[in-house]
């Protein structure tokens, strides 16, 4: 027995390529079978569709469903609405966290830099329930900031932001500018480091060369920051498009009564039993994100990583 388990471990030091293969069989068996069959066979529930009169699944291939979802207005309209959602969280988390970022990487000392990192990092540790709820009470319309404008008899200004057609609504915890308010600071510290790790990689040379050229800082940023930075901002919104792209929660706790696609599928693959149309819905954020991550991935997007 013990010639044997020597012989083993003599073949398998030898062949260290048999051994890493030993060692990640069973996540990736894991990962193949349980996580990505399940998701596999979800999405091919998206090619069956429900009979109108009994109710059930009818299992033979079909395009109907995906029909279903593109021809009927109130399907778009979630589509829409979630797309428009999910790229303005990007524009408005790469507009408020590249300002960060950048002093960052330009403008801390290493020990300032660990507790920028810190206080990023830190409302991630945090449970995300606790985040969103804490939100909810915060923009409710006995939350703190409504009091902080009471106080300054300013509501008049909240009033006239919530009067707006489309974005606004009874409060702020009821309309979608909360909403786009939870998700930027939800999503906020994953477009920050990727584009602090970019900026990093920006030599301070090369900006003071821009400089001893006769560019002026205006000049500097939009042709010189900006372009190496883009990798970085398309990095971080890969992450925040996606996430918000496929979050059902924060539309449930903050939002109206208008549903996102997270919505959808979890309300046609649960209360409804359409489990056909939620695995339709399901497919639009794939083929989203993956023509989005091709674009990504031209703007080197991966290089900030």
């Amino acid at each position: 027995m013990s010639n044997l388990f020597e012989n083993c471990s003599n073949y398998l030091f030898k062949n260290k390529h048999i051994l890493l293969l030993l060692f990640l069989l069973p996540p990736l068996l894991w990962l193949g079978i349980i996580y990505l069959g399940s998701l596999i066979v979800f999405l091919f529930h998206s090619f069956f569709y429900l009979d109108g009169f009994t109710g059930k699944i009818v299992y033979k291939i079909s395009l109907r469903t995906i029909a279903e979802l593109f021809n009927s207005p109130a399907n778009l309209d979630i589509l829409i609405r979630t797309v428009v959602l999910a790229a303005t969280v990007s524009i408005g988390a790469a507009i408020i966290g590249f300002p960060i970022a950048y002093y960052m990487a330009k403008f801390t000392s290493p020990k300032m830099k660990i507790f920028f990192y810190l206080a990023i990092m830190l409302p991630l540790w945090s449970s995300y329930l606790v985040r969103v709820y804490s939100w909810k009470l915060i923009l409710a319309k006995e939350g703190i900031i409504n009091w902080v404008f009471a106080k300054l008899h300013a509501t008049w200004i909240i009033d006239s932001i919530l009067s707006i057609p489309l974005i606004g609504g009874p409060s702020l915890s009821i309309s979608y500018i909360g909403m786009f308010l939870v998700f930027t600071y939800i999503w906020l510290p994953f477009m920050i480091l990727p584009i602090q790790a970019a900026l990093e990689r920006v030599p301070g040379s090369l900006i003071n060369a821009s400089y001893d050229l006769g560019a002026t800082k205006r000049q500097t940023f939009y042709k010189v920051i900006l372009p190496l930075a883009l990798p970085g901002i398309a990095a971080g919104s890969i992450f925040t498009f996606s996430l918000t792209l496929g979050d059902y929660i924060i539309p449930y706790i903050i939002g109206t009564s208008k549903f996102f696609i997270g919505q959808a599928v979890y309300t046609h693959q649960g209360t409804a039993g359409n489990i056909p149309l939620a695995a339709a819905f399901s497919l639009v954020p794939i083929a989203v994100m993956t023509v989005y991550i091709y674009v990504a991935k031209k703007l080197g997007a991966f290089n900030a990583l």
